[in-house]
């Protein structure tokens, strides 16, 4: 048994679709339980911090804009990002999610099944899934505050930040 937590998160273009229940319940019969949940209106700074690994590819500004909402307005600049943990998790969850291109995602993944490719290259992929342990780790921590998860799992250590008691992540 290896229990692992990944990152998952419905990005603006899955709830813009309402998609967001399909998605979770598509999600549930990975047998994963949620240890952190929250929806978040992504900063330019959190996108491109997400996306850092792909800084030096053309399209890197477009997938920033993405995350962020921005190519549909206003009201979808949201995200909702979950933490997920089980046993051997990541895989089982890449396995649901789908190939990265929604055309060579499998019809019954998420992607298959809600993804598309705009008419300007755009993958609109619904979701994000964390793709090996050390990503994971990476993106749950910037994406959440260890007090924001149920269970510790990563170090911590306790801080003063002006004069205020805080929890960082160690």
């Amino acid at each position: 048994m290896k229990i692992e937590e990944l990152l998952i998160l419905v990005k603006p273009d899955g709830v813009k679709k309402f998609l967001t229940g399909n998605i979770l319940t598509k999600l549930s019969e990975s047998n994963m339980i949620i240890i952190g949940s929250k929806v978040v209106k992504v900063s330019e700074k959190l996108a491109q911090a997400h996306y850092y690994h792909l800084r030096d590819k053309p399209f890197f500004n477009e997938l920033v804009d993405y995350i962020q909402g921005k190519v549909y307005g206003d009201s979808w600049n949201m995200v909702l990002a979950f933490v997920y943990q089980g046993d051997d998790a990541i895989s089982k969850m890449r396995r649901i999610v789908g190939a990265t291109n929604p055309e060579e995602a499998e019809s019954v993944s998420i992607r298959g099944s809600y993804g598309r490719i705009t008419t300007k290259g755009l993958y609109e992929n619904v979701v994000h899934c964390s793709s090996n342990v050390s990503e994971a780790m990476r993106e749950i921590k910037l994406w959440f505050k260890p007090e924001e998860i149920i269970k510790n799992i990563y170090a911590t250590k306790t801080i003063i930040v002006d004069k205020e008691k805080k929890i960082i992540w160690a």
